[in-house]
């Protein structure tokens, strides 16, 4: 049995791309001369907000592109922020009432999730660890390593969910089972990412609710 479930935020709890893009696009749009695609932004592989910050202006600008980051990421939640995904607050309830303890481990940053925090009623979490808290981002398993001395658990009593393949990698190289998530992809990439993520040894969830029903259900272990 997994005692412990330990989550992605963005993505997989949460569904931010569309703020973070615009948040992006806005920010870099002072120091690169013009505004960025959707296109351009996606292949710079947002999963941290420093460290894609810091790629694109440097040190010596990073700290007043943040500042305009975060300002914009405030500004918009209220018209970007596409908010909790349909079933999590039901998943984690019902994880939460099986005993099973919960965290979380992303490449946000703590300042953004003070603020996403706000409008995002997802209940407490055991354990919470940020971009802020590593030396080396996902796939590099360091963070859910942290997560789980925190916990006092072995990997192998834990399950790492996320929704990408850096996630799946992240979770096997920390010795924890991988899930992976479909609700956020787009119909055309689930057949693909499901396909991909089984071979590299996830488990595949279509819905919050298929995580239930695996890990309180039928008590699934790696």
């Amino acid at each position: 049995m997994f005692k412990a479930v330990l989550f992605d935020l963005d993505g997989t709890l949460i569904a931010t791309t569309r703020l973070y893009l615009e948040c992006y696009r806005r920010a870099l749009a002072p120091f690169c001369g013009r505004e960025l695609s959707d296109d351009e932004l996606l292949a710079l592989k947002p999963r941290s907000e420093v460290r894609l910050l810091r790629a694109q202006v440097g040190d010596a600008r990073l700290a007043a592109c943040l500042d305009a980051f975060y300002g914009h990421y405030r500004e918009l939640h209220a018209s970007h922020f596409e908010g909790v995904c349909a079933g999590v607050p039901t998943l984690l309830d019902a994880l939460r009432s099986a005993g099973r303890r919960l965290g979380i481990i992303t490449g946000k940053s703590r300042r953004a999730w003070e603020i996403t925090s706000e409008r995002a009623p997802l209940g407490a979490f055991d354990v919470l660890v940020f971009d802020d808290d590593v030396a080396a981002p996902k796939p590099d398993p360091e963070g859910i390593r942290r997560a789980l001395a925190q916990l006092g658990l072995r990997p192998e009593q834990s399950i790492y969910i996320g929704d990408t393949i850096g996630d799946v990698r992240a979770a096997l190289a920390a010795g924890a089972a991988a899930g992976a998530v479909l609700w956020p992809k787009a119909e055309r990439e689930r057949d693909g990412f499901r396909g991909k993520a089984a071979a590299e040894g996830a488990l595949v969830f279509d819905t919050p609710a298929a995580v239930a029903d695996t890990i309180i259900t039928s008590g699934a272990d790696p």
